[in-house]
């Protein structure tokens, strides 16, 4: 459609006000596209033109009675910023073009065009910016009109291909769809050979993008006179498919921008269909909750529950992992009870696309305010935590995102696990990591974080630990009640950092004559032996117990860096 192209040099010689113009160099680059056309007279213009433009010149700057180094250095500028070609009046600036300057267009396509008698260049200037202008226009009713036709045409079944029909029938393009899993789609069909040659360029192109993100604008490959187009396709920060475009001529802006819009319709469609898989997946998912309650151990029920990847996935080694929005139906955020459904699929969508990404094969289902997700690591025999950690990183790095804005997360990961009847294990050790984010205040805690938590865990009745704390630490608690101290808190840090009095003091922001006094208050209390060996251990033990219990009470010792040192002001 003419409405789609853009104004060529070899169109504006066909322009009346053109006539008897003469094309004296530059033939092989008539096909050059202009997108506007500007008037210059000084030959430095470096910031003046933007590229594609059509020059038009009286050549008064360049002194060609003296010199035709300053013509051939303007032409030479303008093919640098890559202009579409240069029009000049003959006359007494430049009664005739100088060789070298013919010989130098030639050889780089870049057409001259000279009027042997003096024209109007407003007029020029005029007639070519209305229909530059004018197809501009066409060009985006078009653009609209179709865009609309792709996103009616991803609501029918196989919305995909449709869209890839409508875009070859607009572009007479070959087309390569590859998701990222599944068969990639050709359209038109391409023979064996070319699928293979068309498939290796497109691995190329993204090897040479880089982390190719949804939002990235088309990657352009040029390769044996052909033009490669790829462009990623996907939402929620993760790349679903890719579509390659190959040109036989250089792709226009109306094909970057059809491209963009075909892409958007299937990410679309392909949210949607992501959305109803995640929903049936929870539901069908269910019997997750049995298995990790200890209710599954047969082997031959599991087998029939998970279907053909069962031996897979039980040999693969996996971690439950537990996923808690803290604040689940929190009224301040004035979600209703449909809208905080769609925030735990899209939380759930998120997740399944991330872990796979990072070669996890993921089953989630939903408990309560909980997103409940056995990752089987299908890469690694050990299962990788910095992999699951990347994973799992994506719930708090797009935070930003409007549908999860206000949300509180937070996430236990249990131990790598073989074997799915063990998955109970996994899952209370995950329960354990997360009950202790109040104490580590990070986002993500992994079982084997825990350190002496993990014993402290098996023995809290409440009654055993309350009892081990108080026999080595109750003077301390008695005077930190009674007298408002800290110094329970002292001994925490001046532990947890080997008895460095210095960090101490800057750690617990007071003086290091401050903390001294502290010390000697704590020794008196506990007795001089309370740094051996043996007392340390069981000290530290204790605190730790303690942090347990009453995970609230250090978390007060978060001070802010500008805090300043203070003085000791009383016992």
């Amino acid at each position: 459609m003419e409405t789609r192209r853009n104004l060529t040099a070899q169109e504006a010689l066909s322009r009346p006000l053109f006539h008897g113009a003469e094309l004296i160099a530059g033939a092989g680059g008539l096909s050059r596209t202009i997108r506007w056309v500007h008037i210059l007279e000084i030959t430095s213009f470096e910031t003046l033109i933007h590229g594609e433009e059509m020059i038009l010149t009286t050549g008064m700057g360049f002194q060609l009675t003296t010199d035709s180094s300053v013509a051939v250095a303007f032409v030479q500028a303008l093919m640098d910023r890559n202009a579409a070609c240069l029009c000049i009046e003959l006359g007494p600036n430049f009664p005739a073009a100088p060789p070298e300057l013919i010989e130098l267009a030639d050889r780089h396509n870049f057409p001259i065009i000279l009027f042997p008698h003096t024209v109007r260049y407003v007029d020029i200037t005029q007639d070519l910016h209305s229909i530059i202008i004018n197809r501009h226009h066409l060009m985006l009713q078009e653009l609209e009109r179709l865009s609309r036709e792709f996103h009616r045409l991803t609501l029918a079944s196989q919305g995909a291909l449709s869209v890839l029909k409508l875009l070859h029938k607009s572009t007479q393009a070959q087309l390569l769809y590859r998701p990222l899993t599944g068969k990639p789609i050709f359209f038109p069909p391409a023979a064996s050979s070319e699928q293979t040659e068309l498939l290796r360029i497109a691995a190329a192109c993204s090897e040479e993008m880089g982390e190719i993100r949804p939002n990235a604008a088309p990657y352009l490959h040029e390769e044996e006179d052909r033009y490669f187009v790829l462009k990623p396709i996907g939402a929620l920060e993760q790349t679903w498919a890719t579509i390659m475009m190959v040109c036989t001529q250089r792709p226009g802006e109306f094909d970057y921008l059809l491209l963009d819009s075909a892409a958007l319709s299937i990410a679309q469609e392909l949210l949607r269909t992501r959305y109803m898989e995640e929903r049936k997946l929870f539901s069908e998912n269910l019997w997750m909750g049995e298995l990790l309650n200890g209710g599954i151990e047969d082997e031959k029920q599991l087998k029939t529950l998970i279907g053909p990847d069962f031996k897979r996935l039980n040999e693969s080694h996996y971690r439950v992992c537990l996923i808690e929005i803290d604040n689940l139906y929190d009224e301040s955020l004035g979600m209703s009870d449909h809208e905080w459904e769609a925030v735990r699929i899209h939380l759930s969508l998120m997740l399944r696309s991330a872990m796979e990404k990072q070669a996890f094969r993921p089953l989630i289902t939903l408990k309560n305010n909980r997103l409940v997700v056995i990752a089987f690591d299908l890469k690694s025999k050990l299962g990788s935590r910095a992999r699951l950690t990347q994973a799992l990183s994506v719930l708090w790095d797009i935070q930003g995102d409007e549908r999860l804005k206000g949300l509180k997360l937070q996430a236990g990961v249990g131990q790598s696990h073989q074997q799915l009847r063990y998955a109970y294990d996994s899952y209370q050790e995950a329960i354990q990591a997360l009950a202790l984010h109040a104490s580590y205040e990070q986002p993500v805690l992994f079982y084997e974080e825990l350190g002496v938590f993990q014993l402290l865990l098996r023995l809290n009745d409440g009654q055993m630990l309350q009892q081990f704390i108080r026999g080595y630490l109750g003077p301390l608690l008695d005077h930190d009640q009674n007298k408002g101290s800290d110094l329970l808190l002292t001994l925490k840090v001046y532990l947890d950092h080997d008895g460095s009095k210095q960090i101490a003091a800057q750690k617990l922001f007071i003086v290091r004559q401050s903390l001294y006094y502290r010390l000697e208050k704590i020794a008196e209390l506990l007795g001089e032996g309370f740094m051996s060996p043996e007392n340390r251990i069981a000290i530290q033990v204790a605190l730790r117990a303690y942090q347990l219990l009453h995970p609230e009470k250090f978390q007060g010792a978060r001070r802010t860096n500008d805090r300043k040192p203070q003085r000791e002001l009383g016992g």
